[in-house]
């Protein structure tokens, strides 16, 4: 990672300053991002804003930043985004600070703000260094989630017509997830549809997805792969359940989507298990159903009055190898397995020995 320190008068900085809640902060002369296009926006409290301009008035120093210097020669803010954009807010007129906005000040006082130097890092280095940077400096502050931190490193035509589509309110991709009931969860304006698109396009290798595409024109494969999932999702599962909206759906999809599915017979099998009180992860029954595999329903454990009660009935002999052992050396298991149709009752409760559980459970 090659690292340079710079002094830069805030009177070059602010050049060119446009701040938009959407379409991002840009200054330098529109070649510095202080806060990509749909990146959620970072505002400091009244009380830390003030700090910063009463800093810079004293002349006393601020705390270092760091800009990523970009593929195409421009820069982003890594770390200092809500300074920036504080000193941005004052000299544009947007607060005021001791009931004086910038403009009521005497060009000296002016002066003196606008040729105070910011210490600034030029980054540069690899994908995986940038990462890594981004992630170090993160830690304080308002942090950013990963996906706005991989946004930061990934730059480029595909990211931008990716925002377009997946990160903006009211996006394309939140219509159609949105539509007749919602099947992703969080907020597009945080990223959270793009990562969630992504992990589910490339089994949640992420990364690796958005440095192969980083320089394609578009993200149209995305799209396409993202309505298609939606697409299947509706046609597979008929009646909508907010249950939904926490299922990795990518996943199943990627698996089971050329497999001939009945919706009518999932639809009944679904109602039947929402019903069970057994199954204590419902969203968990939609990969249930597909896959059978029945870690995804979180079945209801036993509790412990149940387990010592089966302890002191079987006299702490485990029904498999008949040896005796103490409680803590014994497992809860299910008589009438769970799925033909066994209930996690006390009558349905013997204690096994952690081995023959084990082998009993295929563990």
């Amino acid at each position: 990672m090659k690292i340079e320190l710079h002094r830069i008068s805030i009177r070059k900085v602010i050049v060119g300053y446009k701040d938009s809640a959407e379409e991002g902060v840009v200054a330098y002369g529109g070649k510095l991002d202080i806060r990509p296009k749909y990146q959620r926006e970072f505002v400091y409290k009244e009380k830390q804003r003030n700090a910063v301009i009463e800093t810079i008035k004293n002349s006393f120093p601020l705390n270092v930043m760091y800009w990523m210097i970009r593929d195409d020669g421009g820069y982003e803010v890594l770390d200092g985004q809500q300074r920036t954009i504080s000193i941005g807010q004052y000299v544009n007129g947007d607060f005021s600070l001791n009931d004086r906005f910038f403009h009521n000040l005497t060009k000296e006082e002016q002066d003196k703000i606008l040729d105070y130097e910011l210490m600034i890092y030029f980054c540069e280095g690899t994908d995986k260094e940038r990462l890594d940077w981004f992630r170090i400096i993160n830690i304080a502050g308002e942090k950013l989630t990963d996906q706005e931190i991989r946004n930061a490193v990934y730059t480029g035509p595909w990211l931008s017509d990716a925002k377009l589509k997946f990160s903006k309110s009211n996006c394309v991709a939140y219509l159609l997830a949105n539509d007749s009931g919602k099947l992703v969860e969080g907020s597009p304006i945080r990223q959270e549809y793009l990562e969630t698109a992504l992990s589910w396009i490339n089994d949640g290798k992420i990364e690796d997805y958005m440095a192969k595409h980083q320089h394609n024109k578009n993200a149209d494969e995305l799209w396409n792969y993202f309505q298609n999932v939606i697409d299947w999702i509706r046609k597979t599962f008929t009646n909508y359940r907010k249950e939904m909206a926490s299922v990795n759906w990518g996943e199943l999809h990627n698996q089971f989507k050329d497999k001939k599915l009945n919706g009518s017979k999932l639809e009944t099998e679904i109602a039947e298990l929402m019903q069970d009180e057994d199954v204590t992860k419902k969203s968990g029954i939609y990969p249930y159903v597909l896959t059978r595999q029945e870690k995804h329903l979180s079945i209801r454990a036993f509790t412990d009055k149940m387990k010592r009660e089966t302890y002191e009935r079987q006299k702490g002999i485990c029904v498999k190898c008949r040896k005796k052992f103490e409680i803590e050396e014994m497992e809860a298991d299910h008589i009438k397995p769970w799925h033909e149709g066994g209930k996690t009752i006390a009558e349905n409760c013997q204690m096994l020995c952690k081995e023959d559980n084990r082998v009993k459970s295929g563990k």
